[in-house]
């Protein structure tokens, strides 16, 4: 998983209230098992109108997504997160969002920034012409017009997007105190670790 601690650039102003799983990335994408390629199906219901936000050259590849109110609801398919990562999305700005979608962002490396309506309001209006900003490190969203606002996220989260670990990365990061229980263990209990078994 990539570090993630400064994310710029311009935003979708997506908006929308109760988005949930099935319009990220409808069932009939969910057969595949890789990650690749699910940012073509990502929204693919909105992107039938040949208007619409993802498919335009303006926002292409923006690593931002501005969105409604519970985004992320409905089903707990991970593939949702995986096809916003696909798209190249980052971090997405909502009120609020699901927890299930908010902790499959999370451990696909998808910051989830949490602000107050009012808020969002505003930086949906900003993204319609201008970049954001967004510094995790100091937990703040800024735009060039000198907005400036403050978001809560739980410092293990934190600290694992910031140093880019996942759950194998976590474990990894143990090494050390795992090889050295796992040399206590033979020591003290070698027929555990050399499959002989004590007789009755």
């Amino acid at each position: 998983m990539e570090p993630v601690n400064q994310i710029d650039g311009r935003a979708y102003p997506f908006g929308l209230k109760n988005v949930d799983t099935d319009v990220i990335i409808p069932a009939k994408w969910l057969k595949t098992v890789t990650r690749e390629g699910l940012g073509k199906g990502a929204f693919e219901a909105l992107r039938q109108d040949p208007d619409n936000l993802f498919d335009s050259a303006e926002f292409a590849g923006s690593p931002i997504l501005v969105a409604g109110d519970n985004f992320g609801c409905g089903s707990s398919r991970e593939h949702a997160a995986w096809a916003l990562g696909d798209m190249g999305i980052k971090a997405v700005i909502a009120p609020s969002f699901s927890d299930i979608f908010s902790g499959n962002a999370f451990k696909n490396g998808i910051l989830t920034v949490v602000l107050p309506q009012e808020a969002v309001d505003r930086l949906m209006e900003v993204a319609r012409t201008d970049p954001i900003s967004i510094d995790l490190e100091n937990q703040t969203v800024t735009t060039p017009f000198q907005d400036r606002f403050s978001f809560e996220i739980d410092p293990f989260r934190k600290h694992c997007l910031m140093n880019g670990l996942d759950e194998v990365g976590l474990t990894l990061a143990r090494d050390a105190q795992i090889a050295s229980y796992e040399s206590k263990l033979a020591r003290e209990r070698g027929f555990l670790t050399h499959g002989t078994s004590i007789a009755a």
